[in-house]
């Protein structure tokens, strides 16, 4: 496969193992919820490579989408590359703003976007799937990239978003129209996209109805298109019979149901039908013929139903997305609604993050952006749970100054409702909540040495437990009398641990803090303390594996 070289790839590509752990700091003032948890909706503000590996102790593999609105590189935009990259090259680019006269824009591009890509992809779940919207300034160069990082075999789909109806003015030559909305699954084997709700246009198709009431439309049971030959599905090909007086039609001949038809062709080769032979026999009573005048032959239909099985009717997602819904002026119109004085830049329309989540998400997924900008991500969250009676979570991530100003307080306006609005939805509000999180320090060894910026008992124990077993962290697991933090899948885990530097110095795993230890219950037990004042034999005879705080912190092999 074709790989993409550029500017400081060689420094970059394992840069997201080297990003420290940062402590996510609760702020309780601008949160909207009566208890601050990491395990509720999030907004955390701070530079995003070091917020997405913070977020891996609590939410590696358990992010169902992941949608980002990264910068899209035209050299108007004044983002500046800021990641401190052990390379000389690349600390020369540090502070400077990224505009169109910068020979390295593309490079710099590629070099924000490698880390982060390979962090978010370490948050998705088996079975989820990101969605990253861009234009040509990095089209290809993305494509290559997630070829790279997801495996071209994870391609979903490349839609076109008709985002500016009236074209780009200022564009030389052709002015565009479109935006590119990439699909990239974690793992093709467990992903697929759902299917969008129907339109009223959609609706009207189904115009013919039952003597019951119950709506459809008319399907031909021919295979049309591609894969429509006998010779591509034999077992789709075989006789239909039909009974000339009330078109009723057989699966086996019989005298009423004599005339035989085939699923020919028009040029006369042969087809096949849309279904085998089991689903034709289980569905019967909705296929009837009908004689083509112009034929003078029979052909086979079936009633496709408006509502089927109690199952809401969806229709899969096109490659061209024209709806006015998602066009930036529509994102635009409304953030006016919930801040009339705002000038912030191309708003993502909540139609587009709206499609996103139908096709990408259930009731109860967890939803992550990273570059959140005005928030319309979670504002779709909220819309759609209010809608379906979801339960879906989201988390933002932004490191602008205006996470609080624009960001949470869009979020927090559209909880408790906007009584001006002329949107319905957005005046009445849709309830929740949020928790915000600002990145604090960083978690390092080498500062319970020193007794400096030492973590909370809580943030060491979940950057602990994620290290050492590459497991997802759970807070509502600690017992602080026990010094137990969580159970993986072949430890249970302790930690002894004070955030006080003198409290380091004179404690330890001691012979009555081993006999403390709750009931062994099979799996060996892995003890996080500063020191140990019992021999080896206690430590075999207690089933522990020791520790020592901050030297042995390490993933053990599975």
């Amino acid at each position: 496969m074709p790989t993409l070289n550029f500017k400081g790839k060689t420094f970059v590509q394992n840069h997201h193992l080297a990003v420290k752990y940062h402590q996510l700091v609760p702020k309780a003032e601008l949160s909207l919820t009566d208890k601050v948890s990491l395990h509720d909706n999030l907004i955390v503000q701070g530079d995003n490579l070091k917020a997405l590996k913070a977020l891996l102790p609590t939410y590696a593999g358990k992010i169902k989408c992941i949608y980002i609105d990264p910068p899209y590189n035209t050299g108007n935009e004044n983002w500046v590359y800021n990641d401190n990259v052990n390379s000389p090259m690349i600390k020369e680019w540090l502070g400077s703003v990224v505009d169109k006269e910068d020979m390295t824009r593309h490079d710099k591009w590629l070099c924000l976007m490698m880390p982060r890509l390979k962090l978010l992809r370490e948050l998705l779940s088996e079975d989820g799937a990101i969605f990253i919207s861009c234009d040509d300034n990095e089209n290809y160069h993305l494509r290559c990239l997630l070829d790279e990082i997801f495996s071209a075999d994870n391609f979903v789909a490349n839609i076109t978003v008709k985002a500016n109806p009236r074209g780009r003015q200022s564009d030389n030559n052709v002015a565009t129209l479109h935006d590119t909305l990439f699909i990239y699954a974690k793992n093709n084997q467990f992903f697929e996209l759902d299917g969008l709700p129907l339109t009223q246009d959609d609706i009207e198709d189904f115009g013919k109805q039952d003597e019951d009431g119950k709506m459809w439309r008319e399907l031909g049971l021919r295979q049309r298109g591609a894969a429509s030959l006998r010779t591509d599905r034999p077992d789709m090909f075989f006789p239909i019979f039909v009974n000339p007086k009330d078109c009723s039609v057989s699966l086996t001949k019989s005298q009423t149901h004599s005339v035989e038809v085939l699923p020919k062709k028009s040029d006369g080769r042969e087809g096949r039908w849309m279904w085998g032979l089991d689903k034709s026999k289980n569905e019967v009573n909705r296929v009837y013929a009908r004689l083509i005048q112009r034929r003078n032959e029979y052909d086979i239909f079936i009633k496709d139903y408006l509502e089927r099985n109690d199952e809401q009717r969806t229709k899969k997602p096109r490659s061209i997305w024209i709806d006015k819904d998602v066009n930036t002026e529509a994102g635009g119109k409304l953030l006016k609604q919930i801040f009339p004085d705002s000038k912030f830049p191309y708003p993502k329309p909540l139609g587009l993050l709206t499609k996103v989540l139908q096709i990408g998400t259930d009731k109860n997924s967890i939803i992550l952006d990273s570059f959140a900008g005005s928030g319309t991500t979670a504002h779709a969250v909220l819309e759609l749970n209010k809608e379906d009676g979801g339960n879906r979570k989201f988390i933002l991530v932004e490191q602008e100054d205006y996470a609080n100003t624009i960001t949470a307080e869009r979020v927090r306006r559209v909880i408790k409702g906007v009584p001006t609005a002329k949107n319905e939805n957005l005046k009445k509000g849709t309830g929740g909540s949020f928790s915000y999180f600002e990145l604090g320090e960083t978690i390092e060894m080498e500062s319970l040495l020193r007794g400096q910026s030492l973590p909370s008992f809580t943030e060491f124990a979940r950057y602990l437990f994620y290290t050492a077993t590459g497991e997802e962290f759970n807070e509502k697991n600690i017992d602080t009398k026990t010094g137990f933090i969580g159970e993986s899948k072949n430890y249970e885990v302790y930690l002894f641990y004070n955030a006080d530097i003198e409290w380091l110095k004179t404690n330890a795993l001691t012979l009555d803090r081993c006999k403390a230890l709750p009931k062994f219950k099979g799996k060996q037990r892995l003890v996080f303390a500063p020191a140990k004042y019992v021999d080896d034999y206690t430590l075999l005879e207690h089933r522990i594996d020791f520790c020592q705080l901050p030297y042995e912190i390490y993933r053990i092999q599975k």
